[in-house]
């Protein structure tokens, strides 16, 4: 097969895996990374090449779990623009940082990035009121 094709196998695997991080994203309000980058290494993609292609993939999952949870009345608006503008100079930080270290580092680190994620999840879920007093 030549370089950039993909078979129709790995399409409807990307399908499947898309749908089933869809719900994920829908159930949870997760997405991005926790679910695209490993579903895209699942599919043959080196670390790098999965985070980068995550990064275009959730485009379609934010828009759609954004336009959802806004008619719900879920969105905060500021807070959503505070972080996201501040993540534009982290996201530039990480791409830098990114490059410099071998893609081993890189799993190793992303594996522990989705631990912290799970036991954050862990401790969340035992806390028996919300944190904001506004929040349903």
């Amino acid at each position: 097969m030549a370089p950039g094709l993909v078979s129709s196998t790995t399409i409807a695997i990307g399908i499947c895996l898309g749908l089933a991080a869809g719900v994920m994203a829908g159930l949870f309000g997760v997405g991005g990374g926790i679910l695209f980058v490993p579903a895209l290494v699942a599919l043959g993609l080196g670390q790098l090449e999965a985070q980068g292609t995550s990064l275009l993939a959730i485009l379609p999952t934010v828009a759609a779990g954004t336009w959802n949870q806004r008619r719900y009345g879920n969105l905060r608006v500021r807070m959503a623009v505070v972080v996201g503008l501040a993540s534009i100079v982290g996201v530039e930080i990480g791409a830098r940082i990114v490059l410099e270290l071998p893609e081993s580092i890189l799993r190793r680190l992303f594996a522990v990035l989705l631990f912290a994620v799970a036991a954050q999840l862990v401790w969340r879920a035992r806390r028996t009121r919300a944190r904001y007093s506004d929040s349903p």
